[in-house]
């Protein structure tokens, strides 16, 4: 990647339906985008090039949450979105003590998530 391409957003959403039409609805408005089925796959990629990381907390094998304090310890500090079923104020609460940008409850509202990716730089 040059430094003249954009920048990506990711996602990580185990629901195949939800990633894809969430990573469509971005490329649409002309994000770029990568879209990731597990927290292991998204594990492997490189994030230097992340804008921002739009990130499903109920996930098989490791949590959302998991997945951003695993990101955390290693120093990843890249904007996260996590989306949620029902969030209660204990995983408001953990996911502000990871440094979590935003929690928004499912189903999305595009302004809400289109205002958390234009807040980071591109």
């Amino acid at each position: 990647m040059t430094e003249a391409e954009p920048r990506v957003v990711a996602i990580v959403d185990d629901d195949h339906a939800v990633r894809e039409s969430l990573q469509f609805l971005l490329e649409v408005a002309g994000h770029s985008v990568k879209a990731f089925a597990s927290a292991a796959e998204f594990l492997k990629a490189e994030m230097h090039y992340l804008r921002c990381l739009i990130l499903d907390h109920h996930m098989p094998h490791m949590t959302g949450l998991d997945l951003a304090e695993r990101l955390r310890e290693a120093g990843v500090n890249i904007p996260i979105l996590l989306v949620i079923g029902s969030p209660s104020p204990a995983i408001v609460a953990r996911a502000a003590g990871f440094g979590i940008e935003k929690v928004l409850e499912k189903p999305l509202a595009d302004k809400d998530l289109f205002d958390f990716i234009n807040a980071q730089p591109p």
